[in-house]
């Protein structure tokens, strides 16, 4: 009987009744200059997570934004997150100041290398100077401005940032308006910010909460799950060849291992579930996280000789509640040494069962329906 929940591309549309907490804030608007802005991105001060997006804009979007600096027009401002003092986490506007960067950087990416580029730029706060004089990443960006509707050349069209002449000044001077943000209540929970990317990003494309949450808890950890991600076998086990672009495959194994850790302390959103999960996962040593490899590593080790469509639906659709329940079980019973067996008919035997079919009908991310999925599968696992 299939009562799972459906397709692991589809975990983000699961609903929870929710109640938002409170949050006590203050927030300072501050005019940087364009300068000032490039070297703050530049010394790692402001820091635009690589996976929380690519930059998507293409050279006519970012030609009109210099412009408008250019010239005194206003632009949009932005949103950024005091995480530290002198470090700030950008929750709306990133297209902007990244445009900002490039141009002063003289570059513009190819559209072929900005994934590349992005996890790059998180892992080193800037574009490395090798990287950024690499025509095979990036070409020279100079501006794509169009015609007047007279058919005038527009005076701007094709300079850079070094051939801007008189002007240059004028463009380092001009200012962006900052809204810095910072939580002062509730202490020690960073879950503020999730609500302001949720609420205030003006992207045009929603981010999933993994992409948010990717943001927010960037971490040894986290590098580590982009990297377990490539693993042939998940992919095979997934049945996606390519990464997800929006990380909802990145979202299917942090389920599995929060549940292999602490299932028994679950309690709903799964959002803010995860959200715990990352960011107690930031303070994770070197040899946690690799013994959170070792554990997917066997799993997966043993899951090839398991056909895929154990995992699936008529439908053929993977079940992410059954999976993150037998990776858990299998990953705690074989720490106690209290594992049986681990292939297609304990699998069966977990749908089959009536503790699990009881606890896939609804309201699946309860506390109740998460935990009786677990002991089905323990209970199948260890018999």
């Amino acid at each position: 009987m299939d009562t799972d929940a459906g397709d692991w591309r589809q975990i983000e549309s699961e609903t929870e009744d929710v109640q938002i907490d409170e949050y006590d804030l203050t927030t300072s608007p501050n005019d940087f200059n364009v300068l000032t802005i490039y070297n703050f991105i530049n010394s790692g001060s402001v820091i635009i997570p690589g996976f929380q997006r690519n930059y998507v804009w293409d050279r006519k979007r970012a030609s009109r934004l210099i412009e408008s600096l250019i010239i005194g027009l206003p632009v949009p401002q932005v949103f950024l997150y005091e995480e530290d003092r002198n470090k700030f986490l950008v929750i709306d506007g990133q297209q902007r100041l990244m445009t900002v960067y490039y141009f002063m950087s003289g570059r513009f990416p190819r559209r072929d290398k900005r994934s590349e580029l992005r996890r790059l730029f998180d892992e080193y706060g800037q574009i490395p100077d090798g990287v950024l004089h690499d025509d095979a990443y990036f070409e020279a960006f100079n501006l794509q401005l169009p015609e007047s509707g007279q058919g005038i050349p527009n005076k701007f069209n094709k300079l850079n940032y070094q051939t801007l002449g008189d002007h240059k000044m004028q463009f380092e001077m001009r200012t962006i308006r900052n809204m810095i943000v910072k939580q002062l209540r509730p202490s020690g929970d960073t879950s503020s910010v999730y609500e302001m990317f949720n609420r205030l990003n003006t992207g045009g494309v929603n981010l999933t909460p993994q992409e948010i949450r990717s943001s927010l808890f960037h971490s040894r950890f986290y590098d580590n799950l982009y990297q377990w991600n490539m693993d042939p076998r998940w992919r095979e086990l997934l049945g996606q060849e390519h990464p997800d672009l929006h990380m909802r495959d990145i979202e299917v194994m942090l389920r599995a291992f929060a549940m292999a850790r602490s299932v028994d302390t679950y309690a709903p959103s799964m959002v803010k579930f995860l959200n715990r999960f990352s960011k107690e996962a930031q303070r994770e040593g070197p040899e946690a996280i690799d013994e959170f490899g070792s554990d997917l590593d066997w799993f997966l080790s043993k899951a090839t000789d398991i056909p895929r469509s154990a995992w699936l639906t008529k439908q053929q659709k993977f079940l992410v509640n059954l999976f993150e329940s037998v990776f858990a079980a299998a990953v705690r019973s074989r720490a106690e040494g209290t594992l049986i067996r681990l292939d297609a008919g304990a699998i069966s035997q977990v749908r089959e069962s009536e503790d699990y079919i009881k606890h896939s009908q609804e309201r699946t991310t309860d506390t109740e329906n998460v935990k009786g999925r677990y002991r089905a599968a323990y209970g199948a696992l260890t018999q």
